[in-house]
């Protein structure tokens, strides 16, 4: 076994910068306790992308002894719902995280009021008249300074008043807004005056009809962070920008504790979508199964796919921790599931898309039972036993009537191993008005069953079947990405919302899905949700957590074989 999957249970993480920081700051005394936080917002379910900060944030605090608290930015009660927090908690257990505390920003809705009012009072932010519009119209470009606000120099007395008045509901949605009062014309937009407060009229999953004013996040996050005593407050690259304002509210609001953000670059995963955003507009569309579709990049999709959390931590420990915003080939992720399975999975026979065999020289009626290995890599998985008769199943393309060159599976006249069960050979076959082949007729030679150490000649081809009077009938999942882009579209800062929209439809895959209906081995009759097998020849399969029932479960491929993907040398 590869020795990295064996590092990666224990809680280390490999050598990276923040880490680096860490360990200094330990040193020389700056903080006592690591702690740190991961801070999702309930307005959706988390992806991939997420996963690789939930292993940053709790690996690092473990690994030296610290502390993880999971928070949830809940400032914004217009997208967010309970069944969003639900999810939430149920993929950080999943992949084998306990948090130290849970926590809600509205938790500290009152805190954060009277911070706000400390601003007022110390002349750093002021009632806005202005709209939405006329607010973006006078923020400026990356080239161009911003246009101060009528409001600005209102008085500290008269913001108060506006503010609290805000708070009493005497304002309609959207009529004012409260500003830090900073630079207009920094360099930095995120200085600009960024909005602190809106009026947002909606009932909260926490607070109820407490408040009709809300924090924006920006605002919110380093305050919570403050509160909560975080010694390193770690977020993705995006932020960076923002770090200068971090800084300005955790400062100017006199918090006691000093928190200090570190960003990293996220992970982006080729053909695969990480803005929550596009994500609910497929589910929203219906052109999904849910948030927990198998196409889907969220940990609850990959979850029900077969995905295990020892896999996915395994490929994020790959990636690493580093400051590069690289594009990671999807390849790699699907190589660390084969890894994690390899030894896990009982291996076993299905037929996808089955053709008909009748072996003429075997005995009607007859019922025999064959062993099989369960493992061939694990031998401590033991052997099942296997039926055998007259007629079995096999897949389609197993056989051809004309078949090219170094074809050696069935054709007229050819001899094949069955998998696990003897020699048979293709004497003649049935076709129907179409032309389709829809039975073939064989016979089989007692003397090459499997084990017996047969010799006398060999076969080039080796074919997988399912005994026909008790097959089970199955139905299977084949999945492709739901992307067709090598690399989908980010969230197009400079182009219409309407555009962007247009261009990610476009690059929806129409053959994401394949549903196949035909039959596994007798024994898997009892197979349980979420129960995975090594399918022969076909690749790894998850019992669907949805659509399975007792007697016709629902096989989800998880990955097929074989990959071209190398894991590049350390």
């Amino acid at each position: 076994m590869d020795e990295r999957l064996i590092t990666v249970e224990k809680p280390s993480t490999p050598s990276n910068f923040i880490k680096n920081v860490i360990i200094d700051d330990l040193e020389s005394g700056k903080v006592q306790r690591i702690v740190t936080r991961f801070p999702p917002e309930p307005n959706g379910y988390l992806h991939i992308g997420h996963a690789k900060a939930i292993w940053i944030n709790f690996t690092l605090a473990d690994e030296f002894g610290g502390r993880t608290n999971l928070r949830f930015d809940d400032t914004n009660p217009l997208k967010e719902d309970m069944e969003y927090v639900n999810s939430i908690e149920e993929d950080v257990k999943w992949l084998g995280y306990e948090w130290e505390e849970k926590r809600f920003a509205s938790d500290y809705f009152d805190e954060m009021y009277k911070r706000a009012e400390l601003l007022i009072q110390k002349g750093k932010a002021y009632v806005d008249d202005q709209t939405p519009d006329q607010i973006r119209e006078t923020r400026g470009t990356l080239t161009e300074p911003g246009q101060n606000s009528p409001y600005r120099e209102r008085s500290i007395e008269e913001n108060l008043e506006l503010f609290r008045n805000m708070r009493a509901g005497e304002y309609p949605n959207g009529a004012k807004v409260l500003r830090a009062k900073i630079d207009m014309a920094s360099p930095n937009i995120n200085l600009r005056d960024p909005i602190l407060y809106r009026i947002a009229r909606a009932t909260h999953h926490n607070t109820g009809d407490k408040w009709c004013i809300y924090p924006m996040y920006a605002f919110a996050h380093p305050l919570e962070d403050a509160i909560e005593g975080v010694t390193h407050s770690l977020c993705s690259l995006e932020f960076e920008d923002q770090r200068p304002f971090y800084d300005w509210v955790v400062s100017e609001c006199e918090m006691e504790s000093t928190p200090h953000q570190y960003e990293f670059g996220r992970l982006n995963l080729a053909q695969t979508l990480t803005s929550k955003r596009k994500l609910k507009q497929l589910v929203d569309e219906n052109v999904v199964d849910g948030w927990d579709d198998p196409r889907m990049p969220t940990i609850s999709g990959l979850r029900r796919r077969g995905y295990t959390p020892e896999a996915l931590r395994s490929f994020i420990y790959e990636v690493g921790i580093s400051k590069a915003q690289g594009l990671v080939d999807l390849q790699m992720l699907e190589h660390f599931i084969r890894e994690d399975l390899k030894l896990k999975a009982p291996r076993t026979m299905a037929v996808l898309r089955p053709l008909k065999v009748v072996i003429t020289n075997y005995p009607e009626g007859e019922v025999e039972w064959l062993e099989a290995e369960n493992n061939s890599e694990n031998e401590e998985m033991g052997s099942r036993q296997i039926p055998f008769s007259r007629e079995i199943y096999i897949e389609q393309d197993d056989f051809m009537e004309n078949p090219p060159n170094k074809y050696f599976r069935l054709f007229p006249g050819n001899e094949v191993r069955l998998k696990h069960a003897y020699f048979i050979k293709c004497n003649e076959f049935i076709k129907d008005e179409d032309g389709n082949v829809t039975e073939i007729h064989c016979t089989y030679d007692p003397k090459t069953k499997s084990g017996t150490g047969f010799t006398e000649r060999k076969v080039k081809g080796t074919i997988h079947w399912i005994e026909a009077t008790q097959a089970v009938p199955a139905e299977f999942r084949l999945y492709e990405p739901l992307i067709n882009a090598e690399e989908p579209e980010e969230e197009g800062a400079e182009q219409a919302e309407d555009a962007v929209e247009k261009t990610f439809m476009d690059q929806l895959n129409p053959n994401s899905l394949e549903i196949l209906n035909g039959y596994v081995e007798a024994g898997m009759k009892t197979a349980e949700p979420q129960d995975k097998f090594q399918f022969f020849r076909h690749g790894y399969f998850n019992v669907d957590t949805k659509y399975s029932k007792p007697g016709h479960p629902v096989f989800n491929l998880i990955v097929s074989m074989k990959s071209s993907f190398r894991m590049p040398k350390a």
